[in-house]
C-alpha cells in the first residue's frame, strides 16, 4: 500500500530505517511546536518536561530535546521545513 506524504512529511523512511510506533505523536510535538508559539517557548525552556506529556520512548524523547533532525527523519521520514521548527529552535540553543 503506498501512502502519500502528509504532515509536511515525504515518504515513510527510506529501506533500512526505523519506522518507530510514535512516528504520530513526533509528528504532532513537531506540529504544534510550529503553531503554537506559547508551546515552542515552553519546549525551549524545558524540553524533558513538556516532552512527559506525550506517549514516547526515552530515545524519541532525547532525540527531540536534542533537536537530532538525523534520527528523527530516519523514524518519520523526511521533514519539511515547518515540522523542523522547534529542531532549528533546539539547535541554535546549544550555539549559545
Amino acid at each position: 500500500m503506498n501512502r502519500e506524504p502528509t504532515n509536511g512529511i515525504s515518504g515513510g523512511g527510506q529501506a533500512g530505517e526505523d519506522i518507530t510506533p510514535s512516528r504520530d505523536t513526533i509528528l504532532e510535538v513537531l506540529s504544534r511546536a510550529a503553531d503554537d508559539h506559547s508551546f515552542l517557548a515552553r519546549l525551549a525552556e524545558n524540553p524533558h518536561k513538556v516532552l512527559r506529556e506525550y506517549t514516547l520512548t526515552p530515545e524519541e524523547r532525547a532525540a527531540l530535546a536534542r533537536g537530532d533532525v538525523q534520527k528523527i527523519e530516519s523514524w518519520v521520514g523526511r521533514l519539511d521545513e515547518r515540522l523542523k521548527a522547534w529542531l532549528k529552535v533546539r539547535l541554535a540553543q546549544d550555539q549559545w
